[in-house]
Protein backbone atom coordinates (compact mmCIF):
# COMPACT_ATOMS: atom_id res chain seq x y z
CA UNK A 1 0.00 0.00 0.00
CA UNK A 2 1.07 3.59 -0.53
CA UNK A 3 -0.26 7.10 -0.34
CA UNK A 4 0.68 10.54 -1.63
CA UNK A 5 2.30 12.76 1.00
CA UNK A 6 0.53 16.10 1.64
CA UNK A 7 -1.83 15.53 -1.29
CA UNK A 8 -4.17 18.33 -0.15
CA UNK A 9 -1.43 20.88 -0.82
CA UNK A 10 -1.09 19.82 -4.48
CA UNK A 11 -3.12 20.64 -7.57
CA UNK A 12 -5.66 17.80 -7.56
CA UNK A 13 -6.06 17.58 -11.35
CA UNK A 14 -2.33 17.42 -12.02
CA UNK A 15 -1.78 15.04 -9.10
CA UNK A 16 -4.39 12.54 -10.23
CA UNK A 17 -3.12 12.57 -13.82
CA UNK A 18 0.45 11.93 -12.65
CA UNK A 19 -0.60 9.39 -10.00
CA UNK A 20 -2.64 7.37 -12.48
CA UNK A 21 0.23 7.44 -14.97
CA UNK A 22 2.60 6.08 -12.32
CA UNK A 23 0.23 3.30 -11.23
CA UNK A 24 -0.67 2.37 -14.81
CA UNK A 25 3.02 2.18 -15.77
CA UNK A 26 3.70 -0.36 -13.01
CA UNK A 27 0.59 -2.39 -13.83
CA UNK A 28 1.62 -2.55 -17.49
CA UNK A 29 5.33 -3.21 -16.96
CA UNK A 30 5.05 -5.52 -13.94
CA UNK A 31 1.78 -7.34 -14.56
CA UNK A 32 3.48 -10.74 -14.30
CA UNK A 33 4.52 -10.00 -10.71
CA UNK A 34 1.14 -8.64 -9.60
CA UNK A 35 -1.37 -11.11 -8.14
CA UNK A 36 -3.80 -8.20 -7.82
CA UNK A 37 -3.00 -4.97 -9.72
CA UNK A 38 -2.13 -1.71 -8.04
CA UNK A 39 -5.51 -0.06 -7.56
CA UNK A 40 -6.14 3.54 -6.55
CA UNK A 41 -8.51 3.34 -3.60
CA UNK A 42 -9.03 6.69 -1.87
CA UNK A 43 -7.90 9.08 -4.58
CA UNK A 44 -4.40 9.52 -3.21
CA UNK A 45 -3.73 5.91 -2.11
CA UNK A 46 -3.25 2.57 -3.81
CA UNK A 47 -3.04 -1.05 -2.79
CA UNK A 48 -2.07 -4.22 -4.58
CA UNK A 49 -0.86 -7.76 -3.99
CA UNK A 50 2.64 -8.72 -5.17
CA UNK A 51 3.87 -12.27 -5.75
CA UNK A 52 7.16 -11.96 -3.81
CA UNK A 53 8.85 -9.55 -1.43
CA UNK A 54 11.71 -9.16 -3.91
CA UNK A 55 9.35 -8.01 -6.65
CA UNK A 56 7.64 -5.70 -4.17
CA UNK A 57 10.97 -3.99 -3.48
CA UNK A 58 11.71 -3.77 -7.21
CA UNK A 59 8.32 -2.12 -7.77
CA UNK A 60 9.08 0.47 -5.09
CA UNK A 61 12.39 1.23 -6.81
CA UNK A 62 10.63 1.44 -10.18
CA UNK A 63 8.01 3.85 -8.84
CA UNK A 64 10.59 6.10 -7.25
CA UNK A 65 12.69 6.28 -10.42
CA UNK A 66 9.63 6.81 -12.64
CA UNK A 67 8.58 9.62 -10.32
CA UNK A 68 12.00 11.21 -10.74
CA UNK A 69 12.28 10.63 -14.50
CA UNK A 70 8.85 12.21 -15.10
CA UNK A 71 9.62 15.02 -12.62
CA UNK A 72 6.37 14.48 -10.73
CA UNK A 73 5.71 16.96 -7.92
CA UNK A 74 4.61 14.42 -5.31
CA UNK A 75 6.27 11.87 -3.06
CA UNK A 76 4.88 8.55 -1.89
CA UNK A 77 4.84 6.76 1.44
CA UNK A 78 4.98 2.95 1.13
CA UNK A 79 4.15 -0.08 3.26
CA UNK A 80 5.23 -3.50 1.99
CA UNK A 81 3.69 -6.04 4.36
CA UNK A 82 4.09 -9.81 4.32
CA UNK A 83 0.84 -11.25 5.60
CA UNK A 84 -2.18 -13.47 5.13
CA UNK A 85 -5.11 -12.87 2.76
CA UNK A 86 -8.02 -15.12 3.66
CA UNK A 87 -10.34 -14.54 0.73
CA UNK A 88 -9.72 -15.36 -2.92
CA UNK A 89 -7.33 -12.87 -4.50
CA UNK A 90 -9.07 -10.59 -6.98
CA UNK A 91 -6.88 -10.74 -10.09
CA UNK A 92 -8.59 -7.80 -11.81
CA UNK A 93 -8.77 -5.10 -9.13
CA UNK A 94 -7.45 -4.86 -5.56
CA UNK A 95 -10.89 -4.72 -3.93
CA UNK A 96 -13.15 -7.12 -2.01
CA UNK A 97 -10.36 -9.02 -0.29
CA UNK A 98 -10.04 -9.69 3.43
CA UNK A 99 -7.24 -10.87 5.67
CA UNK A 100 -4.92 -9.94 8.52
CA UNK A 101 -2.22 -8.93 6.05
CA UNK A 102 -4.39 -6.26 4.47
CA UNK A 103 -5.65 -5.02 7.84
CA UNK A 104 -2.17 -4.69 9.30
CA UNK A 105 -0.84 -3.01 6.14
CA UNK A 106 -3.62 -0.43 6.39
CA UNK A 107 -2.90 0.16 10.08
CA UNK A 108 0.82 0.49 9.38
CA UNK A 109 0.25 3.05 6.64
CA UNK A 110 -1.77 5.16 9.09
CA UNK A 111 1.03 4.93 11.67
CA UNK A 112 3.67 5.76 9.06
CA UNK A 113 1.86 9.05 8.34
CA UNK A 114 2.87 10.23 11.80
CA UNK A 115 6.58 9.81 11.08
CA UNK A 116 9.06 11.29 8.61
CA UNK A 117 9.76 7.90 7.05
CA UNK A 118 8.45 7.10 3.57
CA UNK A 119 9.22 3.37 3.56
CA UNK A 120 8.17 0.57 5.88
CA UNK A 121 8.97 -3.07 5.18
CA UNK A 122 7.24 -5.65 7.40
CA UNK A 123 8.33 -9.26 6.98
CA UNK A 124 7.78 -12.33 9.14
CA UNK A 125 11.56 -12.19 9.76
CA UNK A 126 11.79 -9.23 12.17
CA UNK A 127 15.59 -8.97 12.06
CA UNK A 128 15.55 -8.74 8.26
CA UNK A 129 12.75 -6.15 8.43
CA UNK A 130 14.83 -3.99 10.79
CA UNK A 131 17.88 -4.19 8.52
CA UNK A 132 15.84 -3.34 5.42
CA UNK A 133 14.16 -0.39 7.09
CA UNK A 134 17.53 1.03 8.16
CA UNK A 135 18.81 0.66 4.60
CA UNK A 136 15.68 2.37 3.27
CA UNK A 137 16.30 5.27 5.68
CA UNK A 138 19.62 5.88 3.93
CA UNK A 139 17.97 5.42 0.53
CA UNK A 140 15.28 7.98 1.44
CA UNK A 141 17.87 10.43 2.73
CA UNK A 142 19.59 10.41 -0.66
CA UNK A 143 16.44 10.55 -2.82
CA UNK A 144 14.79 13.29 -0.78
CA UNK A 145 17.93 15.43 -0.90
CA UNK A 146 17.54 15.87 -4.67
CA UNK A 147 16.03 19.25 -5.54
CA UNK A 148 13.92 20.11 -8.56
CA UNK A 149 16.93 21.75 -10.20
CA UNK A 150 18.83 18.45 -9.87
CA UNK A 151 16.24 16.29 -11.63
CA UNK A 152 17.58 16.59 -15.20
CA UNK A 153 21.08 15.55 -14.12
CA UNK A 154 19.86 12.81 -11.78
CA UNK A 155 17.84 11.30 -14.65
CA UNK A 156 20.98 11.07 -16.77
CA UNK A 157 23.05 9.55 -13.97
CA UNK A 158 20.38 6.91 -13.40
CA UNK A 159 20.74 5.92 -17.06
CA UNK A 160 24.51 6.39 -17.42
CA UNK A 161 27.05 5.68 -14.70
CA UNK A 162 29.91 7.28 -16.68
CA UNK A 163 30.15 10.97 -15.73
CA UNK A 164 31.90 11.72 -19.04
CA UNK A 165 28.89 10.43 -20.99
CA UNK A 166 26.56 12.48 -18.79
CA UNK A 167 28.75 15.55 -19.31
CA UNK A 168 28.29 15.29 -23.07
CA UNK A 169 24.54 14.77 -22.81
CA UNK A 170 24.11 17.63 -20.32
CA UNK A 171 26.61 19.81 -22.19
CA UNK A 172 28.70 20.53 -19.12
CA UNK A 173 32.38 20.24 -18.30
CA UNK A 174 33.40 16.64 -17.36
CA UNK A 175 34.98 17.81 -14.10
CA UNK A 176 31.73 19.54 -13.19
CA UNK A 177 29.77 16.38 -14.01
CA UNK A 178 32.12 14.36 -11.78
CA UNK A 179 31.61 16.79 -8.88
CA UNK A 180 27.83 16.77 -9.36
CA UNK A 181 27.77 12.97 -9.40
CA UNK A 182 29.48 13.00 -6.01
CA UNK A 183 27.41 15.82 -4.50
CA UNK A 184 24.18 14.11 -5.61
CA UNK A 185 25.36 10.87 -3.94
CA UNK A 186 24.59 8.81 -7.05
CA UNK A 187 27.02 6.08 -6.01
CA UNK A 188 25.49 5.87 -2.52
CA UNK A 189 22.02 5.68 -4.06
CA UNK A 190 23.04 2.72 -6.22
CA UNK A 191 24.87 1.05 -3.31
CA UNK A 192 21.70 1.35 -1.19
CA UNK A 193 19.67 -0.43 -3.84
CA UNK A 194 22.28 -3.20 -4.04
CA UNK A 195 22.46 -3.58 -0.25
CA UNK A 196 18.67 -3.80 0.06
CA UNK A 197 18.52 -6.54 -2.56
CA UNK A 198 21.41 -8.44 -0.89
CA UNK A 199 19.67 -8.23 2.51
CA UNK A 200 16.57 -9.79 0.97
CA UNK A 201 18.53 -12.83 -0.19
CA UNK A 202 20.20 -13.52 3.16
Amino acid sequence: MADVIASTKLNSDILMKQFRLLVDSINNNRHNQLKSPLTITLGDEFQGVIDTIENGIDIIFDMEELRIVHDFDFKLRYVLHEGQIDTEINKNIAYQMLGEGLTKARESLSILKKSNNRFLIQLEDQAKSNALNKAFSIYQNVVDSWKKKDVALVKEFLKNDDYKVVAKIADIDPSNAWRRKNSLNIKIYKYCKEIILILLKN
